[in-house]
């Protein structure tokens, strides 16, 4: 908070600041205190610009407001008059005068723009007396009584609670198939009196007093800063409860004052591509409302501007000299602000008038150009282009988004798990995903959750949805991972497999039915909605990240099992793969088959066998990522799951392995039998498989080192990284270390190659940060798996907390899903241990993060603080978290 909003909270600075006739009380940088609305409006009046006149009433009086029970703070009502008076001096006009009436607008602006959140009164100031002074003054008594039939609406919506459709139905009866331009004077004062009416019958009266409109108008906006709509917007966008909002009273300037008048909202730079281009539309003949209400179509600004009508008469022909004044004056305001602005401008009878400026919304592609070019040009610095771009918003550069101007039908909503939107036809099992892809179909594969035996159709579908599962849950991960859309969590969706259809409320959505699924949002569609594509040329992103990677000193590694996916990495920046989950490459076809031979045989040479099949399967998929990955290191983790993973659980499909693989059902079942766990994740897996089965991670680490020789001879570099998970004591790293130390080098004297490899651990277990200087002395490096030691630590589980999180979140007993933020408080300090203590026993000890808050911006900021190597994340987030990683080095997150 600046110390002009600080005395003011503390009662020592002025409650209301005037702005008018060239000059302003207030400042551009107070924002704190007079909202951005406010302002910007004491800036463009002391720039000299065209503002009509008003006051501002600070942020602290509505935290008064609501702290003191809805009551005005001592001295407001003093310094309300006397800005009052200085506005009708600035104007020539008087509230409530009977023949030179002034009419004010009442607007909500706080610190961070909210729009369309909070309220706004128009043409406050008429009553049954002063439309009448309005109507002489002006000499258009239409205007006057239209201007009076918007204040009654308007005014018993929003200030006195009548919802507007009460309102709406009288308009419609009286005007018919009309539209409201086309009503006479006589018909317009028969449709205020009915609008009044509608007032009189809920409320009793209509305050005639402009005064007692003034003081309910006031307190109407101060209310309405705590909505839920505008609470949950706060939420969502991570904005402080405590913040208030400013007032602004203003005189009224109207652009429906006949031919020579008109509205508009214009923006100096494109929003939708960031072009430096003049970028606008306005309305001849109307107010502001009537743009942003989306109730009329209104005019492009200029003749060649992107998608507009080129039939419409843009402003640059219909008011040439007034386009010409406000053509200089936004190239004024973005060369003062050093942003793009959002203007507001209305044009009373040929006079142009500013009502507001404010840095525009944009897309997060136009960001990027925006502050790119803003650089070349000269306008900010690099460091300010970069401390502008949220690190999140990177991500959805990189995917298609949903049209914003397509009609869409939604039918459920869930987690947004991975950026972008999707249509296909619904399926619910991968064959089915598989059969239709050949076909040139496009698919959404909906299941309750999704598995490893799933990847399949995961790989082939266009999008994913899941009625349960977390934003860490398989789906989620693998979705980010591929970059697909994705949406989980849905509780809105019932799935029925057996009837190949899924219920949404009402909702009846079957097999090969078109849905559409925003991941951005959580959105599920009925139907196929256009999305736009993403941009192609990332010229300026990639300008962008360079300087990222100028000033950040954390290094950013990728999730990746593939060959596509880590060129995919290397193309999007990362320095190398900080996460190789092997276990996927199980899951091919021959290698499952293979995994499940192994896991019934009945003696040592049959397993030997079985495994010999899977050898070079591994070997050929890290051969793929070690010529992708040429040069930069890539971190190999052993075998993570457990083994029952990799049998069937349906009787059915327990039958079929069983055929496949040539033993009896029984058998199969007998063995599904002994492997069952009633925990898993904290059952027999990662190192412990190693310990108690030592020739899958043999077979493993003979694969990595074969596919390392061959990318030797082929004049590749391999940078391996051999990561063992789920250590919790010294000894089981320094038992599994042994055994990958000798078969690494038996493959390399076997080759007759020479190669550097470390061996390493993943911290997922609170006992092994605890243990972390042990530890040390085993390893060469550390990587938290921060999902993992995150649901340990805190005792969830990924795929079970959709159950009570929201009632979490809700009640505020968490901010946010400790699965997807960091929670640096708790868990951090494990981190914090484990990092401390293991360099305190291995000075050289290398440490990263490979969980998914590798990707997380506040996650990153904590991991730079505490002095990590680098941060691993899926491919498409590799872009977050360089920026993020640079935002860390500026001391922004």
């Amino acid at each position: 908070m600046s110390a002009d909003a600080t005395a003011s909270a503390e009662g020592t600075g002025p409650l209301v600041y005037r702005f008018g006739g060239g000059t302003a009380d207030g400042r551009g940088d107070m924002k704190d205190l007079l909202g951005g609305k406010g302002a910007g409006l004491a800036e463009m009046t002391s720039l000299g610009l065209p503002v009509p006149p008003g006051l501002t009433i600070t942020t602290a009086v509505c935290r008064h407001y609501f702290q003191s029970g809805q009551s005005w703070p001592a001295g407001l009502e003093d310094e309300l008059t006397q800005a009052l008076r200085f506005v009708e001096a600035e104007t020539g006009k008087v509230l409530g005068d009977p023949d030179n009436p002034l009419l004010v607008s009442v607007r909500s602006g706080a610190a961070v723009s909210m729009p369309g959140m909070m309220d706004t009164v128009l043409h406050l100031g008429l009553n049954d007396t002063t439309v009448e002074g309005l109507a002489r003054r002006s000499g258009n008594p239409r205007f006057a009584w239209d201007s009076y039939r918007r204040f009654v609406a308007m005014f018993g919506d929003v200030v006195l609670g009548i919802h507007y459709t009460r309102f709406a139905r009288v308009m419609d009866k009286l005007r018919g198939e009309r539209e409201e331009q086309d009503l006479s004077v006589d018909e317009l004062k028969a449709l205020v009196a009915a609008l009044k009416q509608v007032i009189v019958d809920a409320f009793g009266t209509f305050p005639e007093d402009p005064e007692e409109q003034l003081r309910l108008a006031i307190n109407a906006v101060f209310r309405s800063f705590n909505t839920p709509r505008a609470r949950y917007y706060r939420k969502s966008n991570g904005l402080a409860d405590d913040m208030g909002t400013a007032v602004n009273v203003q005189a009224m300037v109207f652009g429906n004052m006949g031919e020579g008048s008109a509205t508009g909202v214009c923006f100096t730079r494109d929003p939708k591509s960031g072009a430096r281009r003049f970028f606008g539309e306005w309305l001849p003949n109307a107010q502001g409302e009537d743009v942003v209400a989306g109730t009329h179509t209104p005019l492009p600004l200029v003749a060649d501007q992107d998608g507009a009508d080129p039939g419409l008469q843009p402003l640059s022909a219909a008011m040439p000299t007034v386009f010409g004044e406000l053509d200089r004056i936004q190239r004024t305001l973005e060369s003062h602000f050093k942003d793009m602005q959002d203007i507001e401008f209305t044009i009373e009878d040929g006079r142009l008038w500013l009502l507001q400026t404010r840095t525009g919304k944009r897309t997060p592609a136009a960001a990027v150009q925006i502050a790119v070019d803003m650089v070349n040009e000269g306008l900010i610095s690099k460091e300010t282009a970069l401390a502008r771009i949220e690190p999140t918003t990177l991500e959805m550069v990189l995917r298609p988004v949903l049209d914003p101007d397509a009609p869409r039908k939604v039918i459920a909503k869930g987690l947004n798990a991975s950026p972008g939107a999707a249509s296909g036809r619904v399926v619910f099992h991968s064959d089915q995903a598989q059969d239709l892809t050949e076909r040139g179909e496009r698919v959404i594969l909906v299941r309750n959750e999704t598995s490893p035996e799933d990847i399949q159709g995961m790989t082939v579908s266009t999008g994913i949805l899941t009625s349960r599962g977390g934003q860490t849950s398989h789906a989620a991960v693998v979705a980010r991972g591929m970059g697909k859309p994705c949406v989980v969590g849905c509780t809105d969706i019932v799935v029925d497999y057996a009837r190949g259809l899924f219920y949404a409320g009402d909702t009846v959505v079957r097999r090969l039915d078109w849905i559409t699924i925003d991941g951005a949002t959580g959105e599920v569609m009925e139907g196929e909605v256009p999305t736009l594509a993403p941009p192609t040329d990332s010229g300026a992103m990639a300008e962008l990240l360079r300087w990222a990677d100028e000033v950040a000193e954390l290094k950013v590694r990728a999730n990746a099992d593939n060959g596509p996916d880590a060129e995919r990495a290397r193309a999007l920046g990362a320095t190398g793969i900080g996460l190789c989950r092997t276990e996927h490459m199980f899951f091919q076809p021959d290698a499952l088959r293979a995994m499940r031979q192994m896991l019934v045989a009945t003696d040592q040479r049959s397993r030997q066998r079985a495994l010999a099949q899977v050898l070079p399967v591994q070997r050929a998929a890290f051969e793929e990522i070690l010529t992708a990955m040429d040069g930069l290191p890539v971190t190999i983790r052993l075998l993570d799951p457990p083994l029952h993973e990799f049998l069937p659980e349906r009787a059915e499909d327990i039958a079929a392995v069983a055929d496949d693989l040539g033993v009896r059902t029984e058998v199969l079942a007998e063995r599904l039998r002994q492997l069952h766990e009633a925990n898993p994740m904290l059952g027999h897996r990662g190192v412990r498989v190693g310990v108690t089965a030592p020739e899958i991670y043999r077979t493993q680490v003979r694969a990595i080192f074969e596919a390392a020789c061959d990318c030797l001879r082929k004049g590749i570099e391999p940078v391996i990284e051999v990561m063992v998970p789920l250590i919790a004591t010294a000894a089981e790293l320094k038992v599994v270390r042994a055994s990958i130390d000798e078969v690494a080098e038996q493959v390399l004297g076997e080759q007759h190659q020479d190669l550097d490899y470390t061996v390493g651990t993943m911290i997922e277990l609170p006992r092994a940060a605890l243990m972390a200087k042990q530890i040390a002395r085993e390893a060469d490096f550390f990587s938290f798996g921060t999902n993992d030691l995150t649901q340990m630590t805190f005792g969830f589980s990924r795929d079970d907390i959709g159950s009570f999180l929201p009632q979490y979140l809700q009640q505020g007993i968490l901010p946010d899903s400790p699965l997807t933020r960091f929670d640096s408080e708790g868990v951090g300090q494990l981190v914090k241990i484990g990092t401390d203590r293991g360099r305190h026993a291995n000075a050289r000890l290398k440490v990263g993060v490979c969980g998914e808050h590798g990707g997380d911006p506040h996650g990153v900021g904590f991991f730079h603080r505490v002095g990590l190597d680098y941060v691993s994340c899926s491919p498409f987030r590799v872009p977050v978290a360089r920026l993020a990683a640079a935002h860390a080095s500026l001391g922004l997150c």
